[in-house]
């Protein structure tokens, strides 16, 4: 049993390699190499942001943006034969990262202007 799936995992990867150009390996490895920059420029923005230094906010806030866009940045310029909807989706995703990470730094720049306002 475990060797018929491996087998089909194994079959649909090289159709994602022959068919669109993207490497399913490499996409998991981009995508799990980028998850702890991820979660530390998460910290050290709001980290940032609590003491007040705003570009240094900024810096971590494009290395969140960087790290979060980085897998389907890969599958942009690598894949070929997309769907339509592949593209939508994508650009889907990195909309809501700049938005979720907008909100947060908002919410957390309130936060310190409350705080330096006592």
């Amino acid at each position: 049993m475990p060797e018929s799936i491996i087998a089909k995992l194994e079959e649909l990867m090289q159709v994602a390699r022959d068919y669109y150009g993207v490497n399913p390996v490499v996409f998991l490895i981009i995508y799990l190499a980028c998850a702890p920059l991820f979660y530390y420029s998460v910290f050290r923005a709001i980290r940032a942001l609590g003491k007040g230094l705003g570009k240094e906010a900024m810096l971590w806030s494009a290395v969140f943006f960087a790290s979060t866009v980085a897998p389907f940045i890969y599958v942009l310029f690598f894949g070929r034969n997309m769907p339509w909807w592949a593209f939508g989706i994508i650009a889907m995703l990195i909309a809501q990262a700049l938005l979720a990470f907008s909100v947060r730094l908002r919410r957390n720049a309130t936060s310190v202007e409350k705080i330096d306002a006592k």
